[in-house]
């Protein structure tokens, strides 16, 4: 054989072993990879998302419900086959928005790549009428959250949106959802989405070249998840709402027995089930821009100096010590009292006269708990505001803000400066360096109408509070309780203008200086009003709910905080009869 012919006969016999090699890796090696890749294109895994367990009232009425509603999908082997142009004449999207989408390259070859939700019944006609122009079009039934109270409930239930790449890091079980799946993000939803969630379906079925399916291979039902009973009263609530919504400021109520909470409103609030859609840019931007922060859930998180609404406090204090009694005039009050080259006035400039406990709760004369705090002194104060709760998270969740109650340590440490008899002065009457949640009063007023005992608020039905009694004589208590009765329906009562013959409750009005009197006095600017407070009890005989109320920059608590607490009450009264529900 000539030389020339023996390479020639080499680099065929080379190029023959080459293409045995190649063969033996494609059907040996590579088996699995390319039986895949060719399942692909008559395989689809199809997750299903699993109905979430509704969220009921005390009563059985439903806060949050599922309604049923369509997307559209396109399945991944066809994300650079499908006519964009088409889609997004129908879908009345732009084709850069689908492109985006169709783009993104979703978590697996066989999730189905999400391109819009909540289609109308039109827009789903005319998707099945070009269907064989649109190669691996997907039409989905899939159920979606709806909030029927709207933002009288936002603070309390949340609201849900798509998973998010924090969420899939932080939580394994998020891990093998599609993206496009909606998990709770805030409240309730948030906190209780392991168990309303329920357990995702899978299907797996082939499909044609069109996307259509030929036959199902599996399929693993959805779990629905568990339904949840609140202590919420829906009819309460949505009273509470209506009188706050064009008002910034909150309201809680809560059974005075059993912790209990009855209604949660902070306002302004916003719609969650705009959210649910995924929320529009321009609607988040006004959200996180808004200076009065609808986001804020003022009842747990808003911190106030609680004015004269600590007087209850005070007065307790004062009892409890034995350093007053309920008849004893302690002062003679000409409106106002002085301390050294400073003089501290009570907001009633003419004075009150002779004062005893009554008189001062009802009338909320200030002059009277200067005297009372110089007596008692800061420690003792300190001791009592801590005994019922206040610097402290009630317990209620993790989101709580604790609150202030200073004393002279406080003040060294934090302040790096001494306490003086003006500090404690302020501190009597609820002013200065205090700070209070609403949650945190309104169980303050619990304790008061339920004989000293101290209750953990809780918002799911069937679980125990924790209770603590304080050991408050129950004659004091009494003594307060009547005197707070007559604050509002006794004519000389700061509240007496807010009186219902609907139903009978007490309570404490408060006003909180925002800036001083002079200052006040010279400009009339809405941000610079008093906060108005109103806590209470109804009904006065039988108290079935304490509560408190915060109007921010409203002006005076019983001309404005009192009143709005009528309305919520009445609102809800009126209703209840309406529809002759019970408790």
């Amino acid at each position: 054989m000539r030389k020339k012919d023996y390479i020639f006969a080499t680099m065929i016999f080379l190029i023959f072993i080459i293409i045995l090699l190649r063969l033996w890796q494609l059907q040996i090696l590579n088996t699995e990879k390319y039986k895949k890749l060719a399942e692909q294109n008559r395989i689809r895994i199809i997750k299903i998302p699993a109905p979430r367990g509704i969220i009921y009232d005390r009563n059985g009425i439903p806060l949050v419900e599922n309604i049923p509603s369509f997307a559209v999908s396109i399945s991944p082997e066809y994300a650079y086959k499908v006519d964009i142009n088409i889609l997004a004449k129908i879908l009345n999207l732009s084709a850069e928005e689908i492109e985006k989408k169709l783009s993104k390259k979703y978590e697996s070859i066989y999730m189905p790549i999400r391109i819009k939700e909540d289609l109308t019944f039109k827009e789903i006609a005319m998707l099945e009428a070009r269907r064989s122009e649109l190669p691996g079009l997907i039409i989905e039934t899939e159920i979606k959250r709806h909030y029927p109270f709207g933002p009288a409930t936002a603070h309390l239930l949340g609201y849900l949106g798509k998973i998010t790449e924090e969420q899939i890091k932080d939580n394994l079980q998020y891990k093998n959802l599609p993206s496009y799946f909606m998990v709770g993000q805030t409240g309730l939803e948030k906190i209780f989405d392991d168990k309303l969630r329920g357990t995702p379906g899978e299907k797996i079925v082939e499909v044609d070249a069109l996307g259509r399916e030929l036959r199902l291979i599996k399929e693993s039902p959805p779990v629905k998840g568990e339904d949840i009973y609140l202590t919420i009263d829906a009819l309460l609530q949505e009273s509470a709402y209506k009188s706050l919504e064009t008002l910034t400021g909150a309201f809680v109520a809560i059974k005075p027995d059993t912790g209990e909470i009855l209604a949660l409103v902070s306002s302004p609030s916003f719609d969650p089930n705009i959210f649910v859609e995924g929320v529009p840019q321009h609607y988040w931007n006004e959200l996180i821009n808004n200076p009065q922060n609808p986001l804020l859930n003022r009842v747990i998180q808003g911190l106030y100096a609680p004015g004269s609404t600590f007087k209850v406090i005070t007065a307790l204090a004062g009892l409890e010590e034995g350093v007053i009694t309920p008849d004893k005039v302690l002062v003679n009050c000409t409106g106002g009292i002085s301390f050294g080259a400073w003089t501290f006035g009570c907001w009633k400039k003419g004075g009150h006269g002779p004062v005893n406990l009554r008189k001062a709760l009802v009338e909320s004369c200030d002059v009277y708990f200067y005297e009372l705090g110089r007596i008692l002194g800061i420690k003792k104060i300190h001791k009592y505001a801590t005994l019922l709760g206040l610097g402290s998270p009630t317990g209620f969740n993790s989101d709580e803000k604790a609150g202030l109650v200073p004393d002279d340590e406080w003040k060294k440490n934090d302040k790096k400066a001494s306490w003086f008899l003006g500090d404690t002065f302020n501190t009597s009457i609820g002013q200065g360096f205090l700070k209070v949640t609403p949650l945190q009063m309104a169980r303050v007023m619990a304790i008061i109408v339920n004989e000293g005992v101290k209750v953990t608020p809780y918002i799911i039905r069937g679980n125990e509070a924790k209770k603590e009694n304080l050991n408050l004589n129950p004659k004091n208590l009494e003594i307060i309780k009547k005197a707070l009765s007559a604050v509002v329906n006794e004519p000389e009562g700061t509240a007496s203008g807010a009186r219902s013959y609907i139903i009978k409750f007490g309570g404490k009005t408060g006003t909180v200086q925002v800036i001083s009197k002079k200052l006040k006095e010279k400009v009339s600017y809405k941000n610079i009003e008093h906060h108005a407070w109103f806590i209470g009890f109804a009904p006065t005989d039988d108290p079935e709910m304490a509560f408190s109320l915060i109007v921010e920059h409203g002006g005076s608590g019983g001309a404005v905080a009192a009143p709005v607490a009528k309305n919520i009450l009445e609102g809800y009264i009126l209703k209840k009869r309406q529809l002759n529900v019970k408790n």
